[in-house]
């Protein structure tokens, strides 16, 4: 069997960090416009970008894979379940906290920034809207096409009075290639972050400990896996993190909805 070189070097950058969740994300500054060009996941059913449901505002963690979207057993979804089928005001409340929240990634190339490579951006469901709109419009087509695609300005701005800064994205007036040095786009092309390697599943016994240990108060140790989940307070949604009620574990979630 041949070595494969290209796997060596991505296990190297593995092991280097080079690989790490830290180095291959992006996200736009406050008040200041950045121009990105945008890339597709290769074999992604036609889609250009990717979506991953996390379960956010569950103690310290950052956030947290949904293993049902993979169609895997999920105790964080079957006790959401179990709220959302009760009629008390309080299980409502804590089931809407529970419920899990989409983020979407796209590759980008940071213009004045190409030295750093493809980057994944991670941004909420009004940004995606607005690119989906901007694909769909016939005046700009297929934004990611690496020959006939444009480039995008995000722009990030918070209002005066406002908790987070709201991000807006406009196509630039004109087509040009992802770059004029063939060898250079293709490389891109090829080293488009692989999410699966940055972001990992837990187990069901995992999540049914952090559960517990967030409904018990005992979760005070921060969680400082570098595959967790992007930040729920994004610059383009916000997310409410009112509560009115706690169980001791489980199991008493689901006793105390079935004896009301």
């Amino acid at each position: 069997m041949s070595v494969d070189f290209d796997a060596i070097r991505k296990k190297l950058g593995q092991l280097s960090g080079q690989n790490s969740r830290r180095n291959s994300m992006w996200r736009p500054e406050e008040g200041e416009e950045t121009t990105v060009r945008l890339m597709s996941f290769p074999d992604n059913e036609g889609q250009p970008f990717k979506e991953l449901w996390f379960y956010y505002n569950i103690g310290n963690n950052p956030g947290l894979l949904a293993p049902y979207q993979f169609g895997k057993p999920d105790p964080i979804q079957e006790l959401i379940n179990k709220l959302r089928d009760d009629s008390a005001k309080e299980s409502y409340e804590l089931a809407k906290k529970l419920y899990p929240k989409m983020r979407t990634f796209a590759p980008v190339v940071v213009r004045g920034g190409e030295d750093k490579g493809v980057r994944l951006w991670s941004f909420g469901k009004t940004v995606y809207q607005s690119l989906l709109n901007i694909m769909l419009d016939e005046d700009y087509g297929d934004i990611t096409d690496p020959t006939d695609g444009r480039d995008v300005k995000v722009v990030c701005t918070k209002a005066p009075g406002r908790m987070w800064a709201t991000t807006a994205v406009r196509p630039r007036g004109k087509s040009t290639p992802l770059s004029s040095n063939n060898d250079q786009a293709k490389q891109w092309l090829s080293e488009i972050p692989d999410l699966d390697e940055l972001y990992s599943l837990k187990t069901y016994e995992e999540l049914e400990k952090i559960v517990n240990d967030w409904l018990t108060g005992d979760d005070t140790e921060e969680d400082s896996n570098e595959s967790s989940a992007p930040t729920s307070h994004s610059s383009d949604e916000v997310l409410s993190t009112e509560t009115t009620t706690k169980y001791k574990n489980l199991d008493e979630a689901f006793a105390d909805l079935e004896d009301l």
